[in-house]
């Protein structure tokens, strides 16, 4: 789209052929001379020692599965344990070659991961920087109890057990785990060691990370973002997404200085042949090489290669190259690991899907062994001072686990004693200062025609002589929506704002229209028609400390990013235990005209799972402040917006909408019109049918509506919608969502049962049938009309006598629901 990047039929139709750089495979053969120079001795053993590790970690897991024991210690365990031995190489070597700024996002299988990026930190960090961490970890309470009941002999020991204590506490939901017991086996994470959340989720890592990548370059942070996904995770289509989404060219070619470069993100892909039982290589993929999928991204092939697992100096040496390359701006980069997984996928793994003799061919190439031969030929370290280090391991991790099933040292997580504990965290409620305006963006704007010709709009919708005015000549919702969000770009320099057609095209409807000559590229950019990128992407970017604004085209589309929004989104804030904060505002707009997958409401579908906030306004005023608290929000927001509605002037408020910035509460319904008869509460473009009913209502038959606007569905306070039932008696909830399922049965229901005193008749819902979108040319047959409130006030609520329905909806409500309609 961008005019500065012509299509030139002379070029695009030119005869050639396209040639593709080799791709290297266990291309490394320093010898261990060569790296008892480079790295010493102590190092060497070190990761040894690092693997070891991990080993016995996993091992004393699989031994509470399989025994319900480890090393005397008695204990049922019955979470899961999806265990790394095999990859012991691969994590250690990886988590050599970063510093504690380097992130890492793991996968299901993350213990390894998670146990060798604490330990590389902590040989980096010094002990003071150790010491500072560990004080404020839950209150100092992790760091009590191990001092109290390990009692290591020095400092650095103490942080290892620490990371070892806090790690094995969340995989027991103990709440001094990491996550408070909220994330337990494959979502720890312990952020002051560069270990960001795991996922449970094959290959979900992929688009989180590559969002955290554009955090840390828009921030200029000397670090990178590596997503660890095992070979099954090539099979998603997400990964691949987050793949492109991360080697966009407009990193290179359109963004400005500094700025100016590839993202720096590293797909680590521990490729042990099989995803679960399937096998990779042979079976459920086309590559016979992994690192083969890199030419299919960018010319550079991803920088692509394959690497030995088996060996972590293979792995270090590797990532170190593309550490380098990523902080040079030359990303992203993805390196194909190959190792061997010699535990199952999980305890209950039976391995039916190899053979013995292949799971010994195996053998010789597990990564301890290998290094430690390596150790004991270069006279590194002997067998007898390897069997000290297994015996110290052993040591340390007996301690660790004794503590750890101690209920003295590692209490279970009390929901007795504070019964809505998971519910206090599913928001956090908070919202972030403004700063300064950006001088910037304020002079940009100042000279931006678009904001001149909203400086001309009258702020109502009605002109001097009560005359209702045009879009052309009032705010709209569109425009209340761009100042909104212009304010929050001026004064929010971490705000980012991406998705389809965004940028010269101002957005599918409209709303970012004149923002592409006020921002520069790295603040509002288009994305690829990638929507589970779009919000992973955006998910990793607020991780980091950033706020995203991100947009979806069409509320049809949701489900192209249904694990995005419903699994990662939603839950990260609680399943941290309110570690982390999910700044991110999802943009989608409702349609109409375009028939079944372009007009549908989901907004009971979003309501549904908890963790994200749902915002759905109707008018100028409300769109304006809404945005504006959701962008100011800490938390997560799906922001329904309906094509129908962007041309829609205020007509509600005197004043029209202020010209100055200024928020409305998300959460709190609005009395648009007061009545005394009946209450309805609409969601979205209803609210226009229910005026033109209550007119219509109030002329005919003196009939008073009082009508309510929800602006919001989640969280939804229920005060002003009570008060209206108990003056009225009767209430009407109306929106164009499908009525089996949508959020209006649950408002009725909670209203039934906390007003049944004042109700004069059941509650009614009057939504879409339960059948697909028409067409433009029969959407008025579909979607509630004012006609058919009129019906359902007159013939139900009021029980009007030889009522005759004038609308369509004449069919038998109970008839069709027996149907299943």
């Amino acid at each position: 789209m961008p005019k500065e990047i012509p299509v030139d039929p002379a070029v695009t139709r030119r005869r050639g052929e396209i040639s593709f750089a080799p791709i290297p495979v266990h291309a490394y053969d320093t010898p261990i001379a060569g790296e008892r120079k480079r790295l010493g001795d102590a190092r060497l053993i070190a990761v040894l020692r690092h693997m070891l590790i991990v080993r016995e970690f996993e091992t004393m897991l699989g031994e509470f599965k399989a025994r319900g024991a480890y090393a005397g210690i008695a204990f049922n365990y019955k979470g899961p344990a999806h265990l790394s031995v095999g990859h012991e190489g691969a994590a250690v070597g990886a988590a050599m070659a970063l510093t504690p700024s380097d992130h890492i996002f793991g996968s299901h299988r993350s213990h390894g991961e998670f146990i060798a990026k604490g330990l590389s930190a902590i040989d980096r960090l010094d002990e003071r920087q150790l010491m500072n961490i560990m004080e404020v970890e839950r209150g100092g309470a992790v760091l009590a109890a191990v001092q109290r009941c390990i009692r290591p002999t020095n400092e650095r020991a103490l942080a290892e057990a620490f990371m070892l204590f806090g790690l094995l506490s969340e995989i027991f939901m103990r709440s001094t785990g990491f996550n408070g017991g909220m994330g337990g086996s494959m979502h720890a994470f312990f952020l002051p060691f560069g270990a960001y959340p795991n996922n449970a989720i094959v290959g979900a890592s992929a688009g989180i990370a590559t969002g955290a990548a554009l955090r840390k370059k828009l921030a200029q942070d000397n670090g990178i973002a590596v997503a660890f996904a095992g070979d099954g995770a090539t099979g998603c289509g997400p990964v691949h997404e987050a793949m492109n989404f991360g080697a966009m060219a407009q990193f290179d070619g359109l963004w400005p200085e500094p700025f100016k470069g590839g993202l720096p993100v590293l797909y680590f892909f521990t490729n042990n042949f099989y995803a679960m039982g399937g096998q990779t290589r042979g079976e459920t993929m086309g590559w016979d090489r992994l690192s083969r999928i890199g030419a299919g991204v960018n010319p550079s092939n991803l920088h692509a290669e394959t690497v030995d697992g088996a060996n972590p100096l293979a792995v270090f040496d590797a990532v170190s190259r593309k550490r380098a390359l990523l902080l040079e701006g030359k990303g992203p980069a993805l390196l194909d690991v190959e190792t061997y997984r010699i535990s199952g996928h999980s305890t209950t793994d039976a391995n039916a899907y190899r053979t013995r003799e292949e799971i010994q061919a195996w053998g010789p190439y597990d990564p301890i062994a290998v290094h430690g031969a390596a150790l004991r030929e270069a006279g590194v370290l002997d067998e007898a001072g390897e069997e000290t280090l297994r015996g110290e391991i052993r040591e340390t991790i007996r301690a660790v686990t004794a503590a750890a099933v101690d209920p003295e040292a590692a209490p279970e997580v009390d929901i007795a004693a504070r019964p809505t504990l998971i519910g206090d965290l599913m928001f956090s409620n908070r919202s972030r200062a403004l700063g300064e305006a950006d001088p910037a963006i304020v002079s940009a704007a100042e000279a931006s025609s678009h904001l001149r010709q909203l400086g001309k709009k009258s702020r109502t919708a009605f002109g001097e002589d009560g005359a209702k005015l045009s879009p052309m000549r009032a705010i709209t919702v569109r425009d209340a929506l761009f100042e909104a969000i212009l304010h929050h770009f001026t004064h929010d320099p971490a705000l980012v704002a991406y998705g389809e057609e965004c940028r010269e095209w101002g957005g599918a409807f409209g709303v970012y229209r004149g923002l592409a000559d006020i921002l520069p590229y790295h603040r509002l950019f288009n994305a690829p028609i990638s929507e589970a990128a779009i919000v992973a992407t955006a998910i990793g970017y607020a991780i980091e400390g950033g706020r995203a604004l991100v947009e979806l085209m069409y509320t049809d589309f949701i489900g192209r990013a249904g694990d995005e929004i419903f699994n990662q989104l939603a839950k990260w804030q609680s399943m941290s235990a309110g570690e982390l904060r999910l700044p991110v505002v999802l943009r989608s707009s409702i349609g109409s005209k375009y028939g079944a997958q372009h007009s549908q409401d989901w907004t009971g579908l979003v309501a549904h799972i908890p963790g994200l906030k749902v915002v759905y306004p109707a008018t100028p005023y409300d769109a304006k402040g809404l945005l504006a608290s959701s962008l100011a929000s800490d938390d997560p927001v799906v922001f329904f917006e309906s094509q129908r509605l962007y041309d829609t002037t205020e007509q509600f408020r005197a004043d029209g909408v202020p010209t100055d910035y200024y928020r409305v509460p998300i959460g709190v319904p609005d009395v648009k019109r007061e009545g005394r008869d009946v209450t309805i509460l609409t969601v979205g473009p209803s609210l226009y049918a229910a005026i033109a009913a209550a007119d219509e209502l109030e002329k005919e038959q003196r009939i008073s509506c009082e009508i309510i606007d929800a602006r919001s569905l989640v969280p939804f306070d229920y005060a002003p919608v009570l008060a209206s039932v108990k003056k009225t008696g009767r209430i009407l909830f109306v929106s164009e969502a499908s009525e089996r399922g949508s959020f209006l049965q649950t408002l009725a229901a909670n209203v039934s049962r906390f007003a049944f005193g004042d109700l004069q008749a059941p509650p009614r819902v009057l939504g879409s049938p339960n059948w697909i979108v028409p067409g433009a040319e029969m959407e008025s047959t579909y979607f509630p009309q004012a006609v058919d409130i009129v019906d359902v006030i007159r013939a139900e609520l009021l029980a009007e006598s030889g009522y005759n329905r004038r609308g369509v909806r004449t069919w038998d409500d109970r008839e069709l629901a027996r149907l299943g309609i």
